[in-house]
């Protein structure tokens, strides 16, 4: 059985993805192809290089991100995310998708010709930069002459893109459509609209989910929330490991 895990965006909310993994690793659960988009493609990167989920949060904590970002008025977006490269060469020094130890589909989304791009080949830190362009927060990656922003605007689980590749599909999900705490930014706002504008799309996407991970007490957190980078995680793996536990649905879980 050929298990493949898809990683929703979700800024901050995506470093659950991170205790998802550990929980599935723990029972013994590995991916064998990885589909990620915006924070999660992030994240999935450094699980197909193969970093150990506990590196990778530990590397975040560790990581000031905020100096990277440029201001960037005047431009198509606040900031400019283009310095964000350095961080990812400095955890993946190849800079390929080739250098992972697991295959990795990364999807962004042709702001002007409005269709999903998917990289899974060549560079990997800009096609990374632009699956996570938040459209009006950050500006545009061009790549290969095409203006590309967050792939969660078209499909926020990209299943589809290794359907074909995997026997079995577990989706993490890190934005619950349920809302526990005001919206302080304006930005909350935009980022919180887009989720909503996508979500019969998204939930439709559940459905070809073998398995289907979403945290509830994530809808507590937000986007921003960098610095709960610890909670983010352990919230992800107590939930997973719970649900592994009751699960009847995965038939490799070991009791």
């Amino acid at each position: 059985m050929k298990i493949g895990l898809v990683l929703s965006g979700g800024g901050a909310r995506g470093i659950a993805h991170i205790g998802v993994a550990k929980a599935l690793m723990e029972k013994n659960i590995e991916p064998e192809i990885i589909s990620a988009t915006s924070s999660g493609a992030f994240v999935g990167a450094m699980l197909a290089y193969g970093y150990a989920p506990d590196e990778i949060i530990g590397r975040i904590i560790e990581t000031r991100f905020y100096p990277y970002l440029r201001l960037g008025f005047g431009a198509t977006g606040l900031l400019q995310m283009q310095r964000m490269e350095t961080v990812l060469c400095k955890y993946i020094p190849e800079n390929t998708f080739e250098s992972l130890k697991i295959p990795l589909v990364v999807t962004a989304t042709d702001i002007i010709a409005g269709t999903e791009v998917l990289f899974r080949k060549g560079e990997l830190a800009l096609p990374i930069l632009a699956s996570s362009c938040i459209p009006g927060l950050f500006s545009p990656i061009r790549i290969e002459g095409r203006d590309l922003v967050d792939g969660g605007v078209l499909n926020n689980l990209p299943v589809e893109a290794i359907r074909s590749e995997a026997s079995y599909i577990i989706g993490s999900h890190c934005n619950p459509f349920g809302l526990d705490k005001p919206l302080k930014r304006t930005t909350e706002i935009v980022y919180r609209s887009l989720i909503l504008a996508m979500h019969a799309k998204t939930k439709e996407r559940f459905s070809k989910c073998d398995l289907l991970i979403e945290p509830p007490a994530l809808s507590r957190f937000s986007i921003f929330d960098f610095r709960k980078a610890r909670e983010l995680f352990e919230t992800g793996y107590w939930f997973t490991k719970d649900l592994l536990e009751k699960s009847t649905s995965f038939p490799l879980v070991k009791k």
